[in-house]
């Protein structure tokens, strides 16, 4: 019996140091600039890989322009580009009043974060449709439409949080497209990932890298909604504030920086040079 109470008030303590830790971690300004700059050099390291990746293609086969996967190397290059700015100047970014330009500066590079991954959705649809001999016509309009609606919406709800900043607009604002990219790639990519005709020559292979992707892309965007679900009944997961960096740190990690180096690896293999195997450009 003396025995357990030991192991019980031991296991108290170990949990009591813990929580005052985090608690300490939390409410330091040195640990909070640390963290925030360490999220602004992986972004950053992303950011380079991308523009790295960018650079390899158009040397590869620069005679075909700006294709959809030249674009989207680009736009990963940008928005984590951005990220990387955004968490360097992010105590700056706290003081900006009134409150709705921080919630836009914030919450703008998720928007292209979700417009970026919209765009691999459209370079594998279309791969899919000239797999299948249909036509392309309609994907990009789509693409566009899609995109268009979700921005509008976007930013009447951030028009409505300026006229009206109640917490539950907030969240609404930042779980609106969190929502949509799940129910797109889980959705979208599942449907395309099934029809896939794998008997056809090299097919199987792009069936297996589309199946990598969905599963990162589905498991990002599921983790942000449930992310946006607790902080709409919790203030202690508020992610917009500057005394939650680990809950920063590990959020912006699993949804957004792991991801995205995933998928760049994933995607890292170069198209054929022309004149030795015929490359059939996305454009």
């Amino acid at each position: 019996m003396r025995r357990l109470l030991e192991v019980e008030a031991a296991a108290a303590a170990a949990l009591n140091g813990a929580v005052d830790w985090w608690r300490d971690v939390n409410e330091s300004p040195m640990w909070q600039d640390r963290i925030f700059h360490a999220l602004a050099v992986l972004y950053g390291l992303v950011s380079v890989v991308a523009l790295v990746q960018l650079i390899r293609i158009e040397c590869r086969v620069p005679e075909y322009g700006w294709t959809t996967q030249k674009v989207f190397h680009f736009l990963n290059f940008l928005v984590n580009g951005v990220r990387s700015i955004v968490f360097v100047l992010r105590r700056n970014l706290q003081l900006i009043h009134p409150e709705i330009i921080q919630h836009v500066l914030l919450d703008m590079p998720g928007l292209a974060f979700f417009t970026t991954y919209a765009l691999l959705v459209l370079f594998w649809a279309e791969i899919y449709y000239q797999a299948r001999a249909m036509s392309t016509d309609g994907l990009r309009p789509t693409f566009y439409w899609i995109n268009a609606v979700v921005y509008a919406i976007q930013i009447i709800l951030w028009l409505v949080l300026w006229w009206k900043p109640v917490r539950v607009m907030v969240i609404l604002s930042k779980m609106f497209f969190a929502a949509f990219g799940f129910l797109l790639y889980g959705g979208r990519l599942f449907l395309m990932l099934q029809r896939f005709p794998v008997e056809s020559k090299g097919r199987r292979k792009k069936l297996q890298e589309v199946g990598y992707v969905t599963t990162i892309c589905f498991s990002c965007f599921l983790i942000r909604c449930v992310m946006m679900c607790f902080n709409a009944f919790d203030k202690a997961a508020d992610l917009d504030v500057l005394n939650h960096p680990i809950l920063n740190f590990f959020y912006y990690l699993l949804v957004e920086i792991v991801p995205s180096a995933l998928v760049l690896f994933i995607l890292r293999k170069l198209p054929p040079k022309r004149g030795i195997t015929q490359y059939h450009p996305i454009h």
